[in-house]
Parts: C-alpha cells; sequence; structure tokens
C-alpha cells in the first residue's frame, strides 16, 4: 500500500530528531578527515562515504580518471516511471592555517571544521537523503542518483567534469539538489562566470640603482593590475532584463545582504576583480629578474566573458607581459529559473520546516550545478551558510546542519513522489552550448 508523502516527510524528520546525535557523531567524523585540494587526495574519504553506503545497503560503484581522486556514483530505482533526481556534492576542501579545524570541536552549538560550510554538511545530506529515501522507493516515482566526487576546488577536471564526459547519461537527470552553501533564508538560482589567469614580466634584472639598464618587472605587473581593476572591478555587468529585474527586487537584495553580509545584493550585479597571488623579487635594492601574480575576475551573466578575455589579453601585451588563463577554472556563468519546480519545491519547504521566505539570489562563488545548468537542467542549492568558508573560524551550527538534511529529505520526497512526465521542464540557461 503506498504511502502518502506528507506522512513519509513527516516520518523520516521525526527519524532524524531521534538520531541528531548520531548524524551530528557522523559529520565530525567526516570533517576530521585531512581531504585538502590541492593536493587532492581523496581515496579515504572516498572509504568513508562508501562506508556509510554500504552501512545502509544502497547501490554505489566508484569510477576515476585518476586513482587519488575517486568518485562516487549511486542510483536507485523506483518500481513506477517519473523523473529523475540527482543529488551532487563534493569531497574536497579548502587547505587550513588552524590545524584545530581537523579537530572538528562543538563550540557553543558550533562545529567548528574545514569543510563545515563547504561542503562536507551539504554532502553528507545528500548522502544521508539517498539512503534515507531507499526503503522508502516502493512509494515513490522515478529514480534518485547520488554524486560524490572529487577535485571540485580545482575546476572539476577529474570530478564532475569527468562524470559529464563520461557517464553523462547516468548523471544528467532531469534536476540536480546540491548541498554547497547557499544559507537557508534564500534561493540561490544563478552564479558568475570566472577568468582565472596568471600574468607574468620577465627582465635581465640587476641593481635598484640602475634601472635605466633593465625594466623592473613588479612595476610591470602592478601597472597592469591597476589598469585591470580601473577598467572592470566593480562595474555594472550587462544582465538580462528579467534577471535584473529579479536582482534589483527588494527581497532580493535584503536576502543577499542578510545572508553574505551587506552590499551582497549590489555585488551580485558587478563585475569584481581579485588578484590573489604576488611573486617577485628577493630584496629591495635589486631589479629582479621575473615578477608573477594570479588573478580571478568573476562575471555575471550577461556579460560576455570571451570580449573581456580578449581585451586582457591585450592590456598584458601592452605592458610587455604574458597571459595565461587557467581553463579548468575558467567557466562561463550559468542560472536556473528561480521559479521553476524544484525551485519552487525548496521555497516552499523552508516556509514550512523554518517559518520565512526564501527570496531567490546570485551566488558570488561557484558551484558544479554549472554543468547541470549548461545542458538546460534545472539545478538548485541547498546548504549551509557560506559565511564562514575557507576562514580559520569555519563551521556549521548543530541546528542548521540538521535542517539542511531534513530539508533534502523533503524536497528529494516532493520531487519523486510526483509522477509528473520525466523531462518536462527544462528551465536552466547559460552561454555554453549543451
Amino acid at each position: 500500500m503506498s504511502k502518502d508523502i506528507a506522512a513519509i516527510k513527516s516520518e523520516l524528520c521525526r527519524m532524524i530528531d531521534e538520531r541528531r546525535d548520531e548524524i551530528i557523531a557522523l559529520l565530525r567524523r567526516f570533517l576530521q578527515i585531512r581531504s585538502v585540494n590541492p593536493p587532492g587526495d581523496m581515496r579515504e574519504t572516498a572509504d568513508f562515504v562508501r562506508s556509510i553506503l554500504d552501512q545502509f545497503g544502497s547501490p554505489h560503484r566508484t569510477v576515476a580518471l585518476r586513482d587519488d581522486m575517486p568518485n562516487i556514483i549511486g542510483r536507485w530505482d523506483a518500481p513506477r516511471p517519473g523523473r529523475h533526481l540527482v543529488l551532487n556534492g563534493h569531497m574536497d576542501v579548502f587547505p587550513v592555517t588552524n590545524e584545530r579545524l581537523w579537530d572538528a570541536e562543538i563550540v557553543d552549538g558550533k562545529i567548528m571544521g574545514r569543510g563545515a560550510s563547504d561542503m562536507k554538511t551539504g554532502t553528507l545530506a545528500s548522502i544521508l537523503t539517498y539512503c534515507y529515501l531507499y526503503p522508502y522507493s516502493e512509494h515513490l516515482s522515478g529514480a534518485l542518483t547520488l554524486t560524490v566526487v572529487s577535485d571540485e576546488q580545482s575546476g572539476g577536471r577529474y570530478g564532475t567534469k569527468y562524470l559529464f564526459d563520461e557517464f553523462a547519461d547516468e548523471i544528467a537527470g532531469d534536476c540536480c539538489l546540491n548541498g554547497e552553501p547557499s544559507g537557508l533564508a534564500n534561493l540561490r538560482f544563478t552564479e558568475k562566470g570566472t577568468l582565472r589567469f596568471q600574468l607574468s614580466a620577465r627582465s635581465a634584472g640587476g641593481h635598484g640603482g640602475y634601472p635605466h639598464r633593465a625594466p623592473n618587472p613588479i612595476e610591470a605587473i602592478c601597472k597592469l593590475v591597476a589598469a585591470i581593476y580601473e577598467r572592470y572591478h566593480l562595474k555594472l555587468a550587462t544582465l538580462p532584463p528579467e534577471i535584473d529585474a529579479v536582482l534589483t527586487s527588494p527581497e532580493t537584495i535584503a536576502a543577499a545582504d542578510a545572508n553574505l553580509g551587506k552590499g551582497a545584493g549590489d555585488i551580485a550585479r558587478r563585475i569584481t576583480v581579485n588578484v590573489g597571488i604576488i611573486e617577485g623579487g628577493q630584496k629591495a635594492t635589486q631589479i629582479p629578474t621575473g615578477c608573477s601574480t594570479h588573478l580571478d575576475i568573476r562575471v555575471p551573466i550577461g556579460s560576455d566573458r570571451d570580449i573581456i578575455r580578449r581585451d586582457l589579453e591585450t592590456l598584458a601585451f601592452e605592458h610587455g607581459c604574458e597571459m595565461v588563463v587557467n581553463e579548468d577554472h575558467s567557466y562561463p556563468a550559468s542560472m536556473t529559473d528561480p521559479f521553476g519546480e524544484m525551485a519552487t519545491i525548496l521555497r516552499d519547504n523552508i516556509k514550512s520546516l523554518l517559518g520565512h521566505d526564501a527570496p531567490p539570489v546570485s551566488s558570488l562563488g561557484g558551484t558544479d550545478t554549472r554543468y547541470w545548468r549548461w545542458r538546460k537542467i534545472p539545478a538548485i542549492i541547498c546548504g549551509p551558510s557560506p559565511i564562514s568558508m575557507g576562514r580559520d573560524d569555519e563551521h556549521v551550527t548543530i541546528d542548521e546542519a540538521i535542517a539542511v538534511l531534513k530539508l533534502q529529505v523533503m524536497c528529494a520526497l516532493d520531487y519523486l513522489g510526483n509522477a509528473g512526465a520525466a523531462s518536462s521542464q527544462n528551465s536552466s540557461s547559460d552561454q555554453r552550448p549543451a
């Protein structure tokens, strides 16, 4: 006899409450694994993920382009035809400067740990959602796939990109739900494209008192970086009118500012430039022989990233510098319909569970959802607050970790409990061809 979806949701949310301590202990164990990328060795982390799946008897297999960067794919099918939902999360995390983050201590209701925000909380929620719903598959329609990947932090060449290159028919699905850090008082529907590149300058070098003998490559790089900032940093993007209307709505600006810091609503509409590394020189009195710098430019949907790239290459040439683009970590912007089915499901469940709305906002960072959105497959993010990700105090509150899990369970049930026609909604968009 088929159970009502609302009854299954209530039953599983009660079970999550009952297993709260067990779930938090599992998350802390996940956070204690040093899955830093670079270098990116995820084998220990993958063993941990597989142990959870095996404990629940959930089907899965492992595929890899590199042995040290495994990816886990799981799938189960309900007895009735329907839509195919894909859960996606990554195992790799940023490096640390605070080694105590590996202890995953609980302090004032917060779990302090690298990956607590980005994104082991969301990934564990996806793993457990996949496992928790498996025994209820007879009451659902369609299929649920789990993808737990390596290499998101370095562009995805060995992770989600590899899965789409080799197993696209298996992991594309009709909709993707991703647990990247988002916060639970907004709905992430678009994210900026990126240009990541290195600039370098060379010189014969020499004594600092003899500038007539050789150009200074640090000076060349500094002037070029200043020119790039002047031309692009905080410039308004050319957004499609319908997207600009969403991003400039009062509720969206308020939600972005509340969840990402005051000013985030405005930054969402602007190109940003960040110089992250400058290297060169050995002594103040010496003209160095070389200087290099690494930059990251974020470009909202609508502005032509390729035109910007060509302009940057021209600027570099005019300043006597060389520009090399990191192709693995440079990609177009992406978006999904902020009023589509899964977006509405998530907003409704946030309202039901947490009692507040979640207006649509733009992500300021990047996620693997772009791989689905580029193929016009709806992809929605449901994860914890992003405010502390990458910091020495990275954390997730216990209540938020539990809420993320409940919301992913509730959304998956709503989607698979609706026996609507598969592939009925292709509401994502981007400038990259499928």
